[in-house]
């Protein structure tokens, strides 16, 4: 008998109907995922795009800096910026314009003021961890604009005659409310039984702080030295209202460059390319610690 006569086999291009429908089925759950990973994959497209036009929007300042940095003084001179060439002009001609004294000033400053926000923000971080209740008072101080406490500031450095010193640019920043902040979360995920353990063996507080707690803590302490440190060193208002011309900080310098000089693009972008190296050889190279640092404190 043939295969066509046969009443349970159809022609060579029929299926039967229970197999039809299950053949139809798993047919229906392949594309399916398909379809789900094609709508899911057009958002995350979307969002790259937009991350790559932020970046693009971003580098664009950098990259101006550095061509202008570089700029041949012919270039300036003609008002062509198609010219292609390297110069250390301007770099050179920044040796006698008092950059040099402001990095300087602006190093110390900074590297003191570290120091201290460090010391500080571990110890008052720790005494947060222990119960102290001063974490209202921290989270305000961290909202509160710098800017609303210039003037009570500068009444009462006139008053300690720290006025025009360099003591006007570390003394006021000592304590910071985002070190602290940054040091506790830290410290919320330390074991506890550690600094108990340190205590039943007859450790005092300092000794608990800086040889069981500092070591542990020392990414988040790079971390947030790192961005204390880049916050100062981009002060420019107080700065320049403590101090005369002889302690003006970097960015000062900058500022008043830029105001003395607002044509000589080439040495401006030579001046800003030096004043900004520092921040982004720090960035460049403690980043992956910034960002576990930001990730483990929102988590926790």
């Amino acid at each position: 008998m043939s295969a066509s006569n046969h009443p349970s086999l159809g022609g060579p291009g029929d299926v039967p109907e229970g197999r039809g429908d299950a053949l139809d089925r798993h047919r229906d759950a392949a594309v399916a995922p398909a379809t789900i990973e094609g709508e899911e994959r057009d958002p995350v497209l979307l969002m790259r795009l937009v991350t790559v036009i932020v970046c693009l929007f971003v580098a664009l300042p950098l990259a101006w800096l550095l061509y202008a940095a570089f700029l041949p003084a012919e270039a300036l001179m003609r008002a062509n910026l198609a010219t292609f060439g390297v110069s250390l002009e301007n770099f050179a001609a920044l040796a006698g314009s008092g950059l040099w004294r402001a990095m300087g000033v602006s190093f110390l400053a900074s590297g003191l003021t570290v120091l201290g926000q460090l010391a500080f923000g571990l110890g008052a971080a720790y005494a947060i961890r222990n119960g102290a209740r001063l974490l209202g008072l921290v989270l305000v101080l961290l909202a509160l604009p710098s800017e609303l406490l210039l003037v009570p500031l500068y009444r009462q450095l006139q008053t300690l005659s720290l006025i025009d010193t360099l003591g006007a640019l570390v003394v006021p920043f000592l304590a910071s409310p985002l070190v602290v902040f940054l040091l506790l979360q830290a410290l919320r995920r330390l074991p506890w039984e550690l600094i108990e353990a340190a205590r039943l063996d007859g450790a005092g507080e300092l000794t608990i702080v800086a040889r069981v707690v500092a070591p542990i803590v020392r990414p988040e302490l790079v971390a947030a030295a790192v961005l204390a440190f880049a916050a100062h060193w981009n002060l420019v208002l107080f700065p320049r209202v403590m101090t005369s011309e002889a302690l003006w900080t970097v960015q000062v310098f900058l500022t008043d460059l830029l105001r003395t000089r607002p044509f000589e693009w080439g040495l401006l972008g030579a001046a800003a390319l030096v004043a900004s190296a520092p921040i982004l050889v720090l960035y460049v190279v403690f980043e992956k610690r910034i960002v576990a640092t930001f990730e483990a404190g929102f988590r926790s």
